[in-house]
Formats: C-alpha cells, sequence, structure tokens
C-alpha cells in the first residue's frame, strides 16, 4: 500500500485544475461549435455540441425539468463526500488524486447545470452509424479517476498476504 501523504491543498488544486480545464474547453465548444451540428475531426471523432439535461447517458434527460435540480444536489453532496475523503485518507495518494479528478468533474458538470441548465458535452466518438453518448472533459476527469480508484484498490488487494486477511 502506497502510505506517502498528499495534502489537502494539493489535492484541491487538482481539482480546480480540472474544474478550469473543463470549463475552458466548454467555454470554446460555447463559441465554436453549433448545437447539433458535427465538425469532423478524425473518422471516429466529431466535435459536437449538445446539452445534456440528465445524467450520463442521457439517464432522465426527457423528464420535466426536476432532474436539473435533483442532479446539482447530487452532485453537491457528492462533492461535499469527497472533500471528507480526501481529509479523512491523504496517506492514500492514488485514492486521493482519483477523488480529486472526480472532484473537479462534478464541479465542472454542476457549474454547467447552475449556467445553462444541462451539461455541455461536446466529445463524439462513433464507429459507423453507431455513436457513444456525446461527454466533456468532465465526464473523462470522473471516468479516469473511478478507474484511478479500482486500479489502486486491486492493487492492494493484491499486495495483501493470506495471513493478514
Amino acid at each position: 500500500m502506497n502510505h506517502k501523504k498528499i495534502s489537502f491543498l494539493t489535492c484541491l488544486v487538482i481539482a480546480t485544475i480540472t474544474l478550469l480545464l473543463d470549463q475552458a474547453s466548454k467555454w470554446l465548444a460555447l463559441s465554436q461549435l453549433q448545437q447539433g451540428i458535427p465538425v469532423p475531426v478524425m473518422p471516429f471523432f466529431n466535435w459536437l455540441l449538445l446539452f445534456n439535461p440528465g445524467a450520463a447517458f442521457s439517464f432522465l434527460a426527457q423528464s420535466s425539468g426536476w432532474q436539473r435540480w435533483f442532479f446539482t444536489a447530487l452532485g453537491l453532496l457528492a462533492c461535499i463526500y469527497i472533500v471528507y475523503m480526501l481529509r479523512k485518507h491523504q496517506e492514500e495518494r492514488a485514492l486521493c488524486i482519483a477523488l480529486s479528478l472526480i472532484l473537479g468533474g462534478a464541479a465542472g458538470n454542476i457549474l454547467d447545470r447552475l449556467m445553462y441548465g444541462a451539461v455541455v458535452d461536446f466529445i463524439d466518438l462513433y464507429y459507423a452509424n453507431w455513436h457513444w453518448p456525446a461527454f466533456n472533459l468532465a465526464d473523462s476527469a470522473i471516468c479516469i479517476g473511478a478507474a484511478l480508484m479500482i486500479a489502486s484498490e486491486v492493487r492492494k488487494s493484491f499486495g495483501k498476504s493470506p495471513q493478514s486477511q
């Protein structure tokens, strides 16, 4: 297990950089793209400005509007819990880096919901006529953070001897 501490301030810097990169990329998408009109980049990748009022994979996107406040509140609660976890687990560097990425991504999507009523998505990956749901840098940071958490836990479990369980 990695017992090298990471400071709470360092965690907040990682989360803030993640948030700033997310918001800057969304600002560029909003200023350079027209909603719903794809801009081809590669044979499997477009820039495509969309607004997602729902959650991941447009879950509840067709609801009447209550989901904006529900997902905003849920995101805020998650951020509060993540800050608590960052304070509590500073000796677990990998976990704190992962949580910091998730915190920055969650904060970016919360800001979108507050400012636009929906999350700004602009990355469109596809193969032939099959498109992955559009996403953004905040979503990517959240996924990378989650993958780091899983990898860290798997690595820790492989490091345990049968006697220590």
